[in-house]
């Protein structure tokens, strides 16, 4: 792929007769960031430690810059990659002070570039105050900007990232997450991440692969992710939502239950046919005029808004997000209404 600065071309990967990587493929562009996001056991990690070059291949290549840096024949060495990386637990070394882990990889240069190599560093991820202190004084947060600086010292040609905020509570995650896409696109570097985080892939990731069982399902943008699944398991792995039934009326429209939704529709949906409408929560809509009504069975408050679980009178549910300002108890009726111009649709199981 023209511009890629990563490839992943039909790479496999097994620990005897089991299979962790499946015909693997994607590419990165240059300056990009990506991100491998799948629940624990999809493979995810293991194909970082194949880019890194910690595991071997089977089958497949990984091109890096234009160079194969792996094959089933040939492994580059890890240290020969100029792939950096920042691992779960940070793996700070603990004798060595705040300005001392950064500089680790510097050990070539000129002490005069090295130095300015780390003030640069510490100014940018504002650590600054705190350059003379050891790992064990930082905070979590702390530690991991010391980690991502580390690895971004020696200006490696690919930057991974394996799960590097599971060890810290949720709100510093989305704040530091925010901050840490600002830091690696400030620094021109590419980078991928590990994560099994929806939130933290879609705060940092340009393209995102969900991968399912050493596969990757779909290699997309969020909004694509979220609005176009290419299959049932990408729709519903991605945010939340529920499958009603409907019948295609035409290349435009499906009839379900709360009415004709019309839009995008996929090509295989042929009309006539029984399809699965995919209807996200931000897809059905509180309307106290709207004669379609439907009984709370259970409401999620997150601030802002609050995640309601519905059911119509026929008993199919269906979730609908509500602003705060209306507060609907279990067993109440609200009026509800289709928002919808993204149809996702799937052959019933």
């Amino acid at each position: 792929m023209s511009g890629a600065l990563l490839q992943l071309d039909h790479v496999m990967q097994s620990y005897g007769a089991q299979t962790i990587l499946d015909d693997l493929t994607f590419a990165l562009e240059k300056g990009g960031i990506g991100c491998l996001l799948g629940a624990s056991g999809c493979g995810k990690t293991t194909a970082l430690r194949c880019i890194a070059g910690f595991e071997s291949i089977s089958t497949g290549k990984v091109i890096l810059n234009g160079v194969c840096v792996s094959c089933a024949e040939f492994s580059m060495p890890p240290e020969k990659r100029r792939v950096g990386m920042v691992f779960q637990d940070y793996a700070l070394f603990p004798h060595l002070n705040v300005a001392e882990n950064i500089s680790f990889g510097l050990y070539r240069l000129p002490r005069a570039e090295r130095n300015q190599r780390v003030e640069e560093l510490l100014h940018i991820v504002q650590l600054t105050a705190v350059v003379d202190r050891y790992p064990h004084e930082l905070s979590g947060g702390q530690q991991q900007r010391v980690a991502l600086a580390r690895a971004l010292a020696p200006k490696p040609e690919l930057l991974l990232l394996d799960e590097p905020f599971s060890n810290l509570d949720v709100s510093l995650r989305e704040q530091l997450g925010v901050e840490v896409r600002d830091i690696i696109k400030s620094q021109g570097a590419t980078a991928i991440l590990v994560t099994h985080d929806q939130a933290e892939a879609f705060a940092i990731a340009d393209k995102i692969g969900v991968m399912h069982q050493g596969r990757i399902q779909q290699w997309d943008s969020a909004f694509n992710l979220y609005h176009r699944p290419n299959n049932r398991y990408v729709a519903n792995f991605i945010g939340q939502g529920v499958f009603v039934p409907g019948i295609v009326i035409d290349s435009r429209h499906i009839s379900i239950e709360l009415g004709v939704v019309a839009g995008d529709i996929p090509p295989q949906c042929i009309p006539g046919n029984s399809v699965d409408v995919l209807l996200r929560p931000d897809d059905v809509v509180h309307d106290d005029t709207s004669a379609t009504q439907a009984a709370v069975m259970h409401q999620s408050f997150r601030g802002a808004d609050i995640l309601y679980k519905l059911k119509l009178s026929s008993g199919t549910e269906l979730l609908a997000l509500v602003s705060s300002h209306h507060d609907h108890k279990a067993g109440e009726k609200i009026g509800i209404k289709l928002t919808t111009d993204q149809v996702v649709a799937f052959a019933p199981q």
